[in-house]
This record gives C-alpha cells, sequence and structure tokens, in this order.
C-alpha cells in the first residue's frame, strides 16, 4: 500500500467512516410502535445528559463487529423531517458535510438508488488516492408517520464488511418528531491491525462521549479505542442531519453556505472530541471538493 493511501486509510478510521458506513444487526427499533416505546423508555435520559439537548448516544462492540446508535427529539414535524431524508439525492447533501467526504454522486435508477462516496483524508487531495464505496439507497418503510431508509456495502477497504447506516423517523405529536440514527459494520484481520496502529499513534488521545470513569478531582474520563472512534463519528453525522434539516428554510441559494457553517459550529461544540480544523479550512476545503464535484456533474 503506498504512502497516500495509507494516510487515507488511517484518516478515515480515525475519523470514524468505516464505523459510520457499515454494517451489522438489524436496528433496534424496526417500526413506529417500537421506535416510540424507546422514545418512552429513554425518556429520563433525554431529559438530563451531557448534552444539554434531548439527545442519547450509544455505542457497543462485539467480536469484530462496531455499532453506534443516536435517538434525538426533534422539535420539527414529521412532515418536515420525513420528505427531506427519503430521497437518494438529498442524502448527497449530508455527507459531504463530513470532513472526510469527498466526494459524493446520488444514482437514482429502477434497479436500485445508489450514493457513490469518495472517502479520505482531511486534506485537499486527489479522487484516486482516495477510497470509492458504493453503497445500495432503500427507503424500507415510508408511511405518514415513520420513515426508515437504510444505506448498504457489501465490501470496504482492508477487509472490511456489512457497511450499514439505517436511518428511521416517527411522528411524537404534531411539532415533534424522535429520530434514530445506527452506524455498523464488520472488520477483519487488516482493519484491525490498521485501527491498532491508528490508536497507538495520532488517534491515542483521541476520545469518545461515554463516561467510564472519574478523575480525582471529579473530571469525567472518556471512552476511548475502537468504540470512541463510532462514537465521534455517530454525532458527526447526526450533526450532519441536523445542518441540512436547519438549511431549508433559508432561500436556495444560501442552503450550501449555511449547511456548512451550522455544521462547523455544531462539531466546535464539542471540541475535546470532535475539532479537526479551523472553520476557514473546513470551508475552503469543502467548498473546493464540492465545486470538484459539480464540475464532474454531481
Amino acid at each position: 500500500m503506498n504512502k497516500h493511501r495509507k494516510l487515507c486509510l488511517w484518516s478515515w478510521l480515525r475519523a470514524g467512516l468505516l464505523c459510520a458506513l457499515v454494517a451489522a444487526p438489524p436496528a433496534q427499533a424496526q417500526d413506529a410502535a417500537s421506535l416510540k416505546a424507546r422514545h418512552v423508555a429513554l425518556r429520563e435520559a433525554l431529559a438530563s445528559n451531557a448534552f444539554q439537548r434531548p439527545l442519547w448516544l450509544e455505542s457497543k462492540e462485539n467480536a469484530g463487529d462496531l455499532k453506534g446508535d443516536i435517538y434525538v427529539r426533534l422539535d420539527r414535524p414529521f412532515a418536515a423531517v420525513g420528505p427531506a431524508l427519503d430521497e437518494v439525492e438529498h442524502w448527497c447533501d449530508i455527507l459531504i458535510l463530513h470532513i472526510n467526504v469527498k466526494q459524493c454522486r446520488a444514482t437514482p435508477a429502477k434497479t436500485g438508488d445508489t450514493l457513490s462516496l469518495v472517502v479520505g483524508r482531511k486534506v485537499d487531495q486527489p479522487v484516486a488516492e482516495a477510497y470509492a464505496v458504493e453503497f445500495a439507497f432503500q427507503v424500507v418503510a415510508d408511511r405518514a408517520d415513520y420513515l426508515q431508509v437504510s444505506l448498504n456495502a457489501d465490501e470496504g477497504p482492508l477487509g472490511t464488511s456489512r457497511y450499514r447506516i439505517v436511518l428511521e423517523v416517527v411522528a411524537l405529536d404534531a411539532g415533534r418528531s424522535f429520530l434514530h440514527l445506527s452506524y455498523s459494520y464488520a472488520y477483519g484481520l487488516a482493519a484491525r491491525v490498521a485501527m491498532q496502529g491508528y490508536l497507538a499513534t495520532i488517534g491515542r488521545d483521541k476520545v469518545g462521549f461515554s463516561v467510564v470513569g472519574r478523575q480525582a478531582d471529579g473530571q469525567p474520563v472518556y471512552i476511548g479505542s475502537t468504540r470512541g472512534v463510532v462514537e465521534r463519528n455517530t454525532m458527526r453525522y447526526y450533526l450532519a442531519i441536523e445542518a441540512y434539516l436547519g438549511a431549508l428554510a433559508a432561500p436556495l441559494p444560501q442552503q450550501l453556505d449555511k449547511r456548512l457553517n451550522d455544521w462547523h459550529s455544531a462539531v466546535e461544540r464539542y471540541p475535546l472530541q470532535l475539532h479537526e480544523l479551523d472553520r476557514a479550512e473546513y470551508l475552503s476545503l469543502k467548498r473546493a471538493e464540492i465545486r470538484r464535484q459539480r464540475a464532474l456533474g454531481g
């Protein structure tokens, strides 16, 4: 593997994109009733948590599978949220906000919608030095009060497999919705070695959001290692969805800049976990990537 692609892989692992775009067991809630029941079960956690908002984040690792889940109550009606997330083209506007997504192309087709991603480092780089992964996009359920969509890829680089994103949203009442976003993937020996290398070097001080202990002065000790990677990326991708939804009310010519600025502002609320680039660096990088994408017809 050449130096550029090895750096790309480590950057991908660092950002947790492998953890965000990969598959495992089905999501916990599979229909409107189950997701509403999960909302009730999380009532106390949503009311009082470190995020100071109605949001709950959790992660799991089991025998080569990594999984992250985020649950959040939105002060937005399902009538606005559902239609914004049920079209494959809308997902490129969401995914491109991630610092490591270099390019996204949506292809609606009778044989099945696809999302073609190119993922790389947190710098401007040639697409040829990054990784291409193609996801099948499926609307699993689309009803008046419930939406579920999934993105799946069977294979990824260095022995990763069963990539999956599952998003589901249910109406709670006329003005509120409850959203669940799930990420999971399976990894083999090569990916494990690459991840161990990252965690032993540039990723050794990175942490997630779950508190696993307290220091002598009472300060929290946050989870690290692979579950920390999953948790960071779970939050990044939820914040991309939030930024996308928040920009829809702006005039169309202003929506892209609003999405980019809102995503950066959102991740900077959690600098310990999510800070990577200053705003000017991030905006310059993303605008260049989006111009390149548009020039290719994406």
